[in-house]
């Protein structure tokens, strides 16, 4: 019910298309989450689809971003949980134990790991790659440094292994592809 205002908002206050093909494949895995854990889809898509709606609002100080989210959040009547969810996003390794939000900043995470992943295959495409690859890109250090580990790896607070959570976010990904031009 929300995702095509979501939508408006996203193309309201993003500019840059690779922000935006982040938050729609950050979307993407959070709506094959949902599923994995039996949980309200479009809740949890939409935190994804919105997570960084002030982000380029933000400029250079870094410190009002999930603070300008929610306040655009609040006075478009987005759900508190979905607030909640883009702000606890920025709190990164030192997330609460609420399974949207540690999905939220895995999903977050993850996601660049694997859009790096796939621009480095003379294809450029999603489906160039797999898990093996990814797992094999996410030890070395240097790769895709962006893309926080540590952040990462907290799908394993949601009980999945970092293989499995690499698998559900890559499959995720992959059925979106051509929206992300990979």
């Amino acid at each position: 019910m929300y995702r095509e205002f979501a939508l408006s908002l996203l193309e309201r206050y993003v500019r840059s298309d690779n922000l935006k093909k982040h938050m729609l494949a950050t979307e993407a895995i959070m709506r094959a989450l949902a599923r994995k854990f039996n949980q309200d889809e479009e809740i949890w898509g939409i935190a994804g689809l919105i997570h960084d709606i002030d982000y380029e609002l933000c400029g250079e100080d870094t410190t009002k971003h999930g603070k300008l989210s929610e306040d655009i959040l609040k006075e478009a009547n987005f759900p508190e949980e979905v607030i909640e969810a883009v702000k606890a996003h920025i709190k990164g390794v030192e997330i609460d134990d609420n399974p949207m939000h540690i999905a939220l900043c895995s999903a977050d995470a993850v996601n660049g790991l694997i859009i790096a992943g796939a621009l480095i295959k003379p294809e450029k495409s999603l489906n160039a790659i797999d898990t093996k690859f990814i797992m094999k890109r996410f030890k070395e250090k240097a790769f895709a440094r962006g893309a926080n580990r540590e952040e990462i790896k907290l799908c394993e607070r949601l009980g999945l292994s970092l293989e499995e959570f690499i698998t559900i976010s890559l499959s995720a990904m992959q059925e979106i592809h051509e929206e992300l031009g990979l």
